[in-house]
C-alpha cells in the first residue's frame, strides 16, 4: 500500500503517526512546497518539493488543508486528517466554524463541558491535532473540534453539534472566491441528520442560510426562544442561567460568543450553575484581545489573531474609551470599506497603519472621510508600539487588531502578538 502525504505541516505530521501505526507495511510518500531541509522527515520516507499536485501515485491520498481538493489527481483515495478522525471517532462531535470566533467559543463549549463533568477532547486549530487524540476518546466523551474552511472543504459527513458563527470574506487568497468559501463552510450542517443540531448567528446571512439548510434541530442564536441575554443574565427561553458578569472575557462579539457556547453545550449541561462556572473558568485565549499591561493609565490589548476586518470592528465595539488602532499585514483579499466606514462612526483617536495593505486600508478611510491615520513604512514592532505610546493619552487603549495575516513581516498571527507584547512589556514611562 503506498501512501501520500500532500503537505507535512502540523496535521501532516499527525496523519503519518496515525496512519504508519493502522499500516506498518505501507510505503509513505511526503510532498510539500517547503524544502526537505525545512522539514524534519521519517527515516526513509520519500520526498518531492513541488507546488501543483497532479498524478500522484498512491493507494491513499492525505490531503492537508490548505490544498484545494481540485488540484490532486490520483488513481486512489484521497481523504484528509478531519475524514479520517470524523469516520473512526466513536464520541459525538461539536464543530464550530465561522470566520472569526472559532477558538473562543469551541474553548467555552469545552469549559462548560467540563465544568458539568464531562470528559471533552479540544481538538483542530485550536487543540491537539484530531488525530493524535484520537485513540484516547471513548463514547461517552465529547469531541469539540474547530473547524476551518479548509478542513470542511471536501466533508463527507457533519457533526452531531454545528456551530456556525459570523461569516465574511476570509481566505479568498486561497478559496476561488466567496461562493466557494461560504459552500466549504456548508459542511458543517450538510450531511446533519434529524437528531443533530446546527446552532447558527441569525444576524449573519451566510451563517442563518448554512443553518437552515439542516435537516435537524434548528437554534437560531442568539433568540428568545432558545439562549439570549435579558436584565444582565443568561437565559435559555424562559429559564435564567447565570449573570453575564460570569463571562469574563470583553465585549458584546463575546456575549453572542457565550451564547452559542450555551446552546452547544445544552445537550449534556442545562444547570445554570455549572453553566456559570464554565464560562468563568475561561479567561481568553492568546492574542484574541487580551490585555497586556497599563502603563499611565492606558491600557495595551493583542487582538494579533483578529486577520479579517469583522474581527476588527469587534474590538472596536469592545471599548468606549477612546482607541489608537493599529490596522495592516498581508493580504486575505478582504475588502475594508465596512471597517473603514465603523472606524469614522467609532471613538478612534489615531491609526496606525503597517504591512502590505497599509496603502488599501488608507483608501479605504480616505474613502470613508477618516482622516487621523498615520502609514508607518520599514518599521519593526518597537517602532509601532513607541509611536502608539506617543499617541494614546490616559484613559485610552492601545489595540492591535490588524484585520490582516501576518506574513509580510512576521511568521505568523502568534509571532506577530508576541512581539506586540514583548513591545508593550519593554515600554517604559
Amino acid at each position: 500500500m503506498k501512501i501520500a502525504l500532500l503537505g507535512y505541516g502540523i496535521e501532516g505530521q499527525s496523519a503519518y503517526r496515525y496512519l504508519s501505526r493502522l499500516h506498518p507495511d505501507a510505503e509513505f510518500a511526503i510532498y510539500d512546497e517547503q524544502a526537505t531541509a525545512k522539514l524534519s522527515l521519517p527515516e526513509g520516507v520519500e520526498f518531492s518539493k513541488i507546488t501543483d499536485f497532479y498524478d500522484i501515485d498512491a493507494d491513499l491520498v492525505i490531503r492537508t488543508p490548505p490544498i484545494a481538493p481540485q488540484r490532486i489527481s490520483t488513481r486512489g483515495v484521497v481523504t484528509s486528517a478531519t475524514k479520517l478522525f470524523f469516520e473512526h471517532c466513536p464520541a459525538p462531535i461539536a464543530g464550530v466554524t465561522g470566520s472569526k470566533g472559532k477558538g473562543t467559543v469551541a474553548s467555552l463549549i469545552t469549559s462548560i463541558l467540563r465544568a458539568g463533568g464531562k470528559k471533552v477532547h479540544l481538538v483542530g486549530n485550536i487543540g491537539e491535532p484530531a488525530l493524535d487524540a484520537i485513540g484516547e476518546v471513548a463514547a461517552d466523551d465529547v469531541v469539540v473540534y474547530e473547524l476551518s474552511s479548509f478542513q470542511l472543504w471536501d466533508m463527507q459527513q457533519s457533526p452531531q453539534i454545528a456551530v456556525v458563527l459570523m461569516i465574511e470574506p476570509d481566505h479568498l487568497d486561497v478559496h476561488a472566491n466567496m461562493e466557494e468559501y461560504v459552500a466549504a463552510k456548508a459542511n458543517i450542517t450538510k450531511f446533519q441528520v434529524e437528531e443533530d443540531v446546527a446552532v447558527y448567528f441569525e444576524p449573519n446571512n451566510y451563517s442563518r442560510q448554512i443553518g437552515e439548510a439542516s435537516k435537524g434541530v434548528k437554534i437560531p442564536n442568539p433568540n428568545e426562544q432558545f439562549v439570549h441575554i435579558k436584565d444582565d443574565f443568561f437565559w435559555y427561553g424562559e429559564q435564567q442561567l447565570c449573570s453575564v458578569s460570569a463571562l469574563k472575557l470583553p465585549g458584546a462579539h463575546n456575549q453572542d460568543n457565550a451564547t452559542a457556547a450555551i446552546a452547544a453545550a445544552w445537550r449534556w449541561v442545562q444547570n445554570g450553575a455549572m453553566i456559570a462556572k464554565g464560562l468563568s473558568d475561561f479567561t481568553g485565549l492568546p492574542h484574541r484581545l487580551k490585555l497586556v499591561r497599563e502603563l499611565e493609565g492606558v491600557k495595551y490589548y493583542d487582538d494579533s489573531i483578529a486577520t479579517t476586518p469583522g474581527s476588527a470592528m469587534a474590538a472596536l465595539e469592545a471599548f468606549a474609551e477612546p482607541k489608537v488602532l493599529i490596522l495592516g499585514g498581508s493580504s486575505k483579499g478582504a475588502n475594508f470599506t465596512e471597517l473603514a466606514q465603523k472606524i469614522a462612526t467609532s471613538r478612534l483617536r489615531h491609526i496606525l497603519l503597517i504591512g502590505e495593505e497599509a496603502m488599501t486600508i488608507a483608501t479605504a478611510l480616505d474613502a470613508a472621510k477618516v482622516t487621523h491615520y498615520e502609514v508607518l513604512k520599514n518599521v519593526t514592532m518597537t517602532d509601532i508600539v513607541a509611536k502608539a505610546q506617543a499617541l494614546a493619552q490616559s484613559g485610552d487603549v492601545v489595540v492591535m487588531s490588524p484585520s490582516c495575516a501576518s506574513f509580510d513581516m512576521f511568521k505568523s498571527y502568534k509571532d506577530r502578538g508576541e512581539q506586540f507584547i514583548a513591545a508593550v512589556q519593554a515600554l517604559t514611562g
